[in-house]
């Protein structure tokens, strides 16, 4: 599996990466004097004028290492560098055309730049996209083919990496299955850089006659995008890996190499040799030693970066023992021709190639054996498509004709992707299945209702499932609608958040994270019921207990700066009642038994509610299913229990659990145990009660489920503390 975004938080997010897409690799001209007047002596790894086979060698590096790495081999786990190594080559290539354009015409042409550029890109890429829409409609189900379809047409038009960078901002997107079409952000990357790049590029050839000078306005470029990239990749991983703004810089390395061209051959050759070895290691180095928990891209990326930089500028002037004589073989460099269709072909194959053959999670070895069907695949889309239409004669010298083909195909696949969603696939089912809510509410005994449904699991998905699946798992409770879970990133609460029956004299608090808001449908509920006021102080991730917790491979301070703001707000307001909740799954930032280091946080945290006498309730962390809930159910929806987990194994960490019940007691804090409301009294915890999902992702329950199971949460919250909130339980 590729690299994930969070670690993004962000959904399971993958890391796939694009080959560059350039022209045939040369090493460009001038020598001296004004931009491209001189020639150029060809690398030693040459069998043509000029022409770097080397490069093509490089190129196979890189698309072997994600190929690799996108399909579980943890030994090269951190091969999603080769993305940007990628970059770097394109950057070298593309800025070396164009100077080559420039010292024969005496001018730079957008409109043959940018028609090239499409007759490149789009006939290969437009057929990835509708194939790659085929087997999503096939084989992926119906829940996420919507944004698979939304994903294609971003793609078709070069702005998948925003939709992607945005989406991984999403903390409930962290195990969600990563997109067919997310392959396609490094293409989207490159050509926003090339929407700026030859623009200025064009600026400054004509405003400056030294060669040297053109550097400054590159360096520029990158040296505010590599400090975007230090910045976001500390703030905001998503936007740091997929957004163009951080990784134009790597582009920018490779122009920069092309640009000093001129001097490379005068590389003294033993040095030359050992720049371009060392250039290789380096990439190689990166792609053993790095992996999943790896920060990236942050001053990581600079080692495969500056690697194939390395690799670039030594082989233009090392002789037969510099890493030529390995990137130069006929084996890589024919896997460097047809690197761009097999980038293409072969994460789709990897998504889609197990789900059709039903393995799920189970493909092993299936992932790297369908990657390796993307050669055939390459090869051929490279000689039935790519080269005719690229070398038509019908688009030579008319660029017109090229940038309306371009336009063309993009068109094309988004509207394949419109026509698509309108038709969407659909879910086989069984019949209907008793109404969850109101078998519960209509029973004298809530509880012994639920746990009879709990008793009866369905095998299928039933005809009157409600809410939709759809639904369960992208609609949202008020509580996220209006902004009152924070975010990852957020450390204050600027809303008021305030519900139940506002005008109530009776307060509750919800205090914690994501696992305590989830409650929230049945506690609004029962708050406009009893009229209580119901304040909701929450944040994702952000644990209750006065402890650091590691996020994003660094200690979770905006958590420890809002709960000490929170804590303080909460004893201001004096409530009646406190219910206190989070997930018990999280590591530890920095040394000690994280069992032992929560049990003294949580009880901490306790000690200052009560110093007030307010009265506090835990609500302890629910069962957790063995994967995402709805996605198991779309792809089992005729055998759910396959989806199911024994209550013995539910609880990520019970040491962590007991911690907290043992804190609790200390502290006189009343505890819920939700596990009865989950699962059977014989073990069996279901995704499926009656006719409602229970979670809607892996570890949440879902929003449906928990409105279900008011009227139980209401008896026991009466029973604890009456309906005035006056009751002392245990006194």
């Amino acid at each position: 599996m590729s690299k994930e975004i969070l670690t993004v938080p962000v959904r399971r997010l993958a890391r796939p990466s694009r080959p560059a897409s350039d022209t045939a690799p040369t090493l460009p001209g001038p020598q001296g004097g004004p931009p491209g007047q001189r020639g150029t002596t060809p690398a030693p790894a040459a069998s043509g004028p000029g022409l770097r086979l080397d490069i093509q060698g490089l190129r196979a590096v890189a698309v072997s290492l994600v190929v690799v790495a996108h399909s579980g081999v943890s030994a090269l786990a951190g091969g999603y560098v080769g993305v940007d190594v990628f970059f770097v080559i394109s950057g070298f290539l593309i800025t070396s055309l164009m100077l080559r354009e420039w010292s024969r015409d005496g001018r730079i042409s957008l409109g043959r730049f940018y028609a090239r550029r499409a007759l490149r890109l789009l006939p290969a890429s437009t057929l990835v996209v509708v194939a790659t829409l085929a087997g999503s409609w096939l084989f992926l189900g119906p829940l996420r083919f919507a944004d698979y379809a939304k994903d294609a047409i971003a793609s078709a038009w070069y702005v998948v990496n925003f939709r992607l960078a945005e989406a991984g901002t999403d903390y409930f997107n962290t195990d969600v299955p990563p997109s067919p079409f997310q392959h396609f952000w490094s293409l989207a990357v490159e050509e926003q850089f090339y929407l700026i790049w030859p623009i200025v590029l064009i600026i400054a050839l004509k405003l400056f006659r030294r060669r040297a000078l053109l550097t400054i306005p590159l360096l520029a470029l990158a040296a505010v995008s590599f400090a975007l990239n230090l910045t976001l990749t500390e703030s905001s991983p998503s936007w740091a890996y997929f957004g163009s703004q951080g990784r134009i810089w790597e582009l920018a390395v490779g122009a920069l190499v092309a640009l000093a061209a001129n001097r490379l051959d005068a590389i003294p050759r033993p040095v030359a040799v050992a720049l371009s070895w060392a250039g290789l290691g380096a990439i190689m180095y990166a792609a053993v030693v790095f992996d999943d928990h790896t920060v990236f891209p942050g001053h990581n990326a600079a080692i495969p970066v500056l690697g194939a930089a390395a690799v670039l500028a030594g082989g233009a002037a090392a002789d037969r023992y510099g890493a030529a004589a390995v990137l130069s073989l006929r084996p890589a460099v024919w896997v460097g021709g047809v690197s761009y269709a097999w980038y293409l072909w072969h994460w789709p194959l990897i998504v889609i190639v197990p789900a059709a053959a039903g393995f799920g999670e189970h493909d092993g070895p299936l992932r790297l054996v369908a990657a390796l069907c993307g050669l055939p695949l390459a090869w051929l889309t490279l000689h039935l498509i790519e080269n005719p239409m690229r070398f038509h004669r019908a688009f030579k010298a008319r660029a017109g004709r090229g940038l309306s083909l371009g336009l063309g195909l993009s068109a094309v696949a988004a509207a394949a992707a419109v026509v698509a969603v309108q038709f969407p696939p659909s879910l086989t089912s069984g019949g209907e299945r008793q109404n969850t809510k109101e078998t519960i509410a209509e029973a004298t005994d809530h509880l012994a209702a639920l746990t009879r449904l709990l008793e009866e699991p369905a095998d299928k998905l039933p005809s009157n499932l409600e809410p939709s699946l759809h639904d369960v798992a992208y609609k949202r409770t008020a509580v996220y609608t209006d902004d009152c879970a924070l975010t990852t990133e957020d450390e204050k609460q600027t809303q008021p958040c305030l519900y139940g029956d506002t005008s109530a004299e009776r307060t509750v608090v919800l205090f914690g994270d994501s696992h305590v808001a989830q409650w929230f449908p049945a506690l609004d509920a029962i708050a406009r019921k009893h009229h209580w006021r119901l304040y909701s102080l929450t944040k994702n991730a952000c644990k209750v207990a006065q402890i650091t917790i590691e996020y994003n491979k660094g200690p979770y301070s905006t958590c420890d700066d809002w709960r000490a703001v929170t804590l303080d707000k909460i004893l201001k307001m004096d409530p009646d009642l406190v219910i206190t909740g989070s997930s018990n799954s999280a590591k530890l930032w920095g040394e000690g038994d994280t069992a032992t280091e929560w049990g003294k946080g949580q009880a901490e945290t306790y000690r200052r509610l009560h110093q007030d006498g307010i009265q506090v309730l835990t609500l302890l962390d629910n069962p957790w299913p063995k994967n995402n809930a709805v996605d198991c159910a779309v792809a089992h929806p005729n055998d759910l229990s396959a989806c199911a987990r024994s209550r013995s194994d539910a609880d990520p960490k019970p040491d962590v659990t007991k911690a907290l019940v043992a804190a609790a007691k200390a502290e006189d804090v009343t505890v819920i145990d939700p596990y009865d409301w989950v699962c059977a009294p014989s073990g069996n915890c279901p995704i499926l009660v009656g006719n409602t999902m229970v979670y809607r992702d892996y570890g949440h329950l879902a929003d449906g489920f928990v409105d279900a199971l008011t009227p139980v949460v209401e008896d026991r919250l009466l029973g604890l503390f009456g309906a005035d909130l006056s009751r002392r339980p245990g006194a």
